[in-house]
Parts: structure tokens; sequence; C-alpha cells
């Protein structure tokens, strides 16, 4: 577990050392015990720990999404605002950062094409991806959960599910990956990546283009072709809503299924006593996947701005600021989680929030509850003496604050 020095500022500025990052759960304990509305001077925006604080910040109508484009926009130097413009731009038509009611008529298209059906229908492909995935894994030796099973296996449900060709999913992880970017609890993204992100953006808006030309006249049954065809009252998306929710399902449908992946193995393996308990009974399944979201939040953070003066916590957050509601701070919050640091899959009733809440709830949360326990499923079932990798410790994490992910988890049999 990583120490804070006693003088060390509460600032969520500390994630950019790695050894915060990869353990971010002390800062988060000191902040909620300190100060849970804390107004992070270096950061500039409130940062809110308490479970109680982020369910009614997140159900709060007067805390905006759309608003707060501007004031992210407006926090880049001057000639730097026209590089990132875009980028906002294109966030500004995508479900996840759009408030109501143009979110409810973004959804409703959405959903005509994402529903129960479609996802259950997938159910066949990643049993059979699971298994060609650990059919490739080596019999002996070192194997890298993530970039071998954990990446790989969402990367390519979504592809399959959009109707995007797998045979190109490096190019569309990197598009996608330059997207995630341009997300984050940092003061602004350098000027380099915000340079690269835009013109990523711009080559998935020509591929979309073209696809639809191509693809959407003969038919196909995906879900790329069904958002093409949507409509409700007459409307259908336009061609940049098109564009931007095409690459959230791309970037969110194997982003948070990924990291819970590799967090949840990753917890398994720090706690044998728990990975014996799921073998010995393999039916706390879908109650041990709630845990493994509580414990290590695949998505540790949301942000909103205030639309005007707000009343949190017994602090006047004032309109215009933005506020950083910390997921993984709530799901490890004593007041709602008895031993909220004892990693436990006999745990029932969770109501953890890895998926959001409210209004912005994960759209993509029935597919990684479905990938999710398949994947362990297999994997328990066909790596029966699965470990840590020697000298896999200190593991590494992306310096993206707003995902706890990992980079590799190397495991040998």
């Amino acid at each position: 577990m990583t120490t804070l020095n006693p003088d060390s500022t509460l600032s969520l500025a500390n994630l950019a050392r790695p050894e915060v990052r990869a353990d971010p759960y002390p800062l988060y304990a000191r902040l909620r015990s300190e100060d849970p509305v804390h107004w992070d001077e270096p950061m500039d925006f409130w940062v809110v720990t308490r479970y109680a604080d982020v369910v009614r910040g997140l159900h709060e109508s007067r805390f905006s999404k759309a608003q707060g484009m501007a004031i992210a926009l407006g926090r880049y130097p001057e000639d730097e605002q026209p590089i990132a413009a875009p980028i906002y731009r294109f966030l500004s038509k995508q479900l996840l950062y759009v408030d109501p009611p143009y979110h409810a008529h973004l959804k409703s298209l959405m959903n005509k094409a994402f529903t129960p059906r479609v996802v259950e229908g997938m159910r066949p492909k990643i049993m059979d991806l699971v298994d060609e995935l650990l059919d490739a894994a080596p019999a002996s030796g070192t194997w890298d959960v993530i970039s071998q099973f954990a990446y790989p296996l969402p990367v390519r449900v979504i592809l399959s599910m959009l109707g995007l060709p797998a045979g190109e999913r490096e190019r569309f992880k990197e598009w996608a990956d330059d997207f995630g970017a341009t997300i984050g609890v940092v003061r602004r993204t350098p000027r380099a990546q915000m340079e690269k992100s835009s013109s990523s953006l711009a080559a998935f808006a020509r591929y979309i283009d073209q696809f639809q030309a191509s693809h959407c006249s003969m038919g196909f049954d995906d879900l790329l072709t069904a958002l093409f065809n949507a409509e409700e009252q007459g409307s259908r998306l336009s061609r940049e809503e098109l564009v931007a929710n095409a690459m959230l399902l791309l970037f969110a449908g194997h982003e948070t299924t990924t990291n819970l992946i590799g967090n949840g193995l990753l917890a398994l393996l720090r706690h044998p006593d728990q990975l014996q308990l799921l073998r010995d009974e393999p039916a706390r399944l879908p109650d041990a996947i709630e845990e493994m979201m509580r414990y290590d939040s695949p998505v540790l953070v949301v942000w909103r701005l205030a639309a005007e003066d707000i009343e949190l916590g017994g602090k006047v957050i004032r309109k215009g600021q933005m506020v950083n509601f910390m997921l993984g701070a709530a799901n490890r919050d004593p007041a709602q989680f008895p031993e909220p640091d004892h990693f436990d899959i006999t745990r029932t009733s969770v109501k953890q929030m890895g998926f959001g809440l409210g209004t912005h709830f994960c759209l993509g949360s029935p597919l990684a509850r479905l990938e999710a326990p398949l994947a362990f499923e297999a994997l328990l079932r066909r790596l029966p003496q699965v470990r840590l990798a020697d000298g896999a410790e200190p593991l590494a994490y992306k310096e993206q604050p707003v995902f706890h992910a990992l980079t590799a988890l190397p495991v040998s049999f």
C-alpha cells in the first residue's frame, strides 16, 4: 500500500506519481476523512469523495456536463484553443457529455440499436473468443493477461458488434486511445496530445463516412448500421452525432471491461483465499464481479460543472466551478461498506458505482456484465494454477487518471 507523507498536499496532482497512480486509495482515504468536499487549489476544481455526497451530486440536475465544455476549453491558452476546439465540438455531441433533454433524445436513438437482445446475442461470440484467446496461452512460462486477453477480448467483441473489421483493430485502438487521452482530471491536455487526438478524430470521422457509404446499403445486421438507421419521431442521428457516439461505443465498449478483468484478476491473485473460494463456489461469480468493481474501480472519477451555486457536504460550490466525483473513493467509503479496504466476494447487494450513476449511467454496463463473468469463469476453470509471475511487482498503471488501468499483468501457470 502506498504511504503518503504527512505533509503532502491532498491534491489530485499526486496522481502524477507512479506509486500513487498504482494505489490511489490512501490519498482518497485522507481526502474522505480530512476534507471530503475539497477545493483542490493546484488543480482548480473540487474533489468529492464520500459515497453519500457522490450519490447526491450525480443525481443533482444543477451539475452539468454540457456547460463544462466551454469552461474546459477556456482552460487552454488562447493560441491552443483552435487546436482543442474540434475535440470539444466532438464531445458536445456525445451521449456522455450532454444534458437533458438533449441527452434523452440521443439515448432514445442509441437504445434502438444497443438493445438487450443485441447484447445477449453476443454470448456465443464472446464464449468463442474467450476460448480462442485462452487456447493461445502458453502451457508454461509467463503470459500477459492485459495484452493477450483482457484487451483483445472486449475490443474484438465491440468491433464485431459495430460491424468494424477486426483486422484493423490496432488502428481503431490508436484512435480510441487518442480520444481517451483527452478525458481526465488534469487541468488541460498537453498541446501535442490535443493535436494528435484532433487528427485521430478527423481520421475516424472520414472512416465512418466511407464505411457508411460502402457498408450500410448492403443490408448488414450490425450496431453501426442500426445506428445509421435509428429513428425517433422522424429524427435520426446527425453525421456529427453518429461519429461522436460511434467513438464512444468503441472506446467505452472495451476500456471498462479491460480494466475490470485486469483489476479483478489482480485482486483475486493478491487474495488467494478469495480466489480459492470462487473456485470452490463458482455460483458466487456475479457477486464477485460486483465486488471487483467496488474494490478497484475501472473508472475512478467523473466530472461535472456547477450550473449555479450549490451546497454540498457543507461547502458552497460556485457557479462555473468544476467538480470531480471520485467513484473509486466512494466505493471505499466505510460509511457505506464495512471494512472497505478488505476484498470480500461474499458481499451481497453491493451498490458499487463503478458504472457511474444517474443520467449518465454507463450505457455499456450490460455488455460488461455479460463479458466479465464469461471471461472469469473460463480463466479460473482453464488456468487452475494461475499466479502472479515472479518479478511482476511493482505493476505499472496508465497515466490516464480517470481509469485505473494496468499496462500489463504478467502471470505464470
